[in-house]
């Protein structure tokens, strides 16, 4: 597997990355961020972006979307931040 060879490994080194590699045969430890990435490639228009500053702030504008208003009913039809919220305190922020 390339991500696991010395030079790959070296690289992401001399660039002060970490690399995130699940244990093997779990597939799911990154289910949440492949569902992040699969909704952000089908619901921006990279089109639009000319320069790395206008893509900037396209993903930065769909993160804040995604993590405070975009609704999921996996999450009780509640978004990220407001399912977190509802996990701490018990209060379902959605009134009837």
């Amino acid at each position: 597997m390339p991500y696991t060879s010395t030079s790959f490994r070296q690289l992401l080194k001399d660039k002060k990355l970490r690399q995130s590699m699940s244990r093997r045969g779990n597939c799911w430890d990154n289910a949440p961020q492949e569902s992040f990435f699969g909704h952000m490639k089908d619901e921006i228009h990279l089109e639009k972006c000319s320069t790395f500053t206008d893509l900037e702030l396209v993903i930065d504008d769909y993160m804040d979307y995604y993590n405070n208003d975009r609704y999921q009913w996996g999450l009780a039809k509640l978004s990220p931040n407001r399912y977190a919220s509802y996990l701490k305190t018990g209060e379902y922020p959605i009134c009837c």
